[in-house]
């Protein structure tokens, strides 16, 4: 009995270093409000940047090639779904080396 005591101590006390370990390296690491911002902005532009192309050229298909469709409206749906991806897979990107640099922290 003594012995499944002093075992469950140590995981607790491993459990709880563990999570302390994790507090300073993020106290270590803290991230400051432009950082933040950057984050937001680079996600706004890999949105806006296709978008804006698309209407553009659009734009420039509406003059130049006549259609029943509206060239403009068609590719900046695009344009938009195209961006949403591409900050989609930045972001899961981004999650994955933080998930990757969590693992190895804990090993």
């Amino acid at each position: 009995m003594k012995k499944d005591k002093i075992h469950t101590n140590k995981s607790f006390e491993k459990i709880v270093g563990d999570k302390e370990e994790r507090k300073l390296q993020a106290q270590r690491e803290t991230k400051s409000v432009w950082s933040g911002l950057g984050l937001f902005g680079i996600i706004g532009w890999s949105i806006a940047l296709p978008t804006i192309l698309g209407a553009a050229l659009g734009i420039w298909l509406d003059k130049n090639y006549k259609e029943n469709f509206s060239w403009t409206l068609s590719l900046l749906v695009a344009g938009l779904m195209i961006g949403c991806v591409i900050a989609w897979k930045w972001i899961q990107k981004e999650n994955m080396e933080i998930h990757k640099k969590n693992e190895d922290e804990n090993e």
